[in-house]
Formats: C-alpha cells, structure tokens, sequence
C-alpha cells in the first residue's frame, strides 16, 4: 500500500486544485452575459441557421476525424513494440510488418481517394 500512496495524494492535490479553480471561477469570474458571449463561435464566421433535423454536415470532417484516429492508435501500437524490439524477435518483427502493411494499405486508399486533399 506504501507504494500507491504518493499516486493518491498527487490525485488529491490534483482534485482539490480543480475544485478550488471552479468555485473561484464561479465567485470572482464576471457574470454579465450577452447575447454575443452565448452565442456559438464558429472561427469568426457567423454560425449558419440549421434546419429543424439538424441538417446534413460534410463527411470530411468525419473522415479526417478518423485517420487522426486510426493513426493515433498505430503510434500506440509501435511504442511497445520498439522498446520490447530485441525480445520479440523474427516473430515481432513479421507481426508489425504485417501491421504496418495493413496501416499503409488504408492510407494509401485514404490518399487515392482523396481524402487527405481539402478544398
């Protein structure tokens, strides 16, 4: 149990800041609003009115939402697999060889699709 005690109160102090930072927030923060400041912020651009249904948003977004995604999770596949390189041997190393071929086959369908291009 010694061991899990410094873990424990690195995660109090770290509750306890984020606490004290909202309540101090909420008592000496300013709490005059506007209909600007509750408005939504779309990078400067007037948002758009969006039909009752929620309308239609461009898939792009979501595909590029994806590939951050699926690459990300290739970075946390390869790190273990680069500090643990020389115990795995022939059988690792044909294990991410095949992962990495599997990967650059999605990105170059993603590439050949045009899905890495913005217009």
């Amino acid at each position: 149990m010694n061991v899990y005690v410094p873990i424990l109160v690195l995660g109090a102090i770290a509750l306890a800041f984020a606490l004290f930072s909202v309540v101090v927030a909420s008592i000496a923060g300013p709490s005059r609003y506007n209909r600007a400041k509750l408005d939504a912020y779309e990078c400067g651009i007037d948002p758009t009115p969006q039909p009752t249904g929620g309308g239609r948003f461009p898939v792009k977004y979501y595909l590029t939402a994806m590939l951050f995604i699926i690459f990300d999770i290739e970075i946390v596949f390869l790190y273990p697999w680069a500090i643990h390189f020389d115990a795995l041997g022939m059988f690792g190393l044909l294990a991410m060889a095949l992962f990495m071929f599997n990967v650059f086959v999605a990105y170059a369908y993603e590439w050949r699709r045009g899905g890495l291009t913005w217009d």
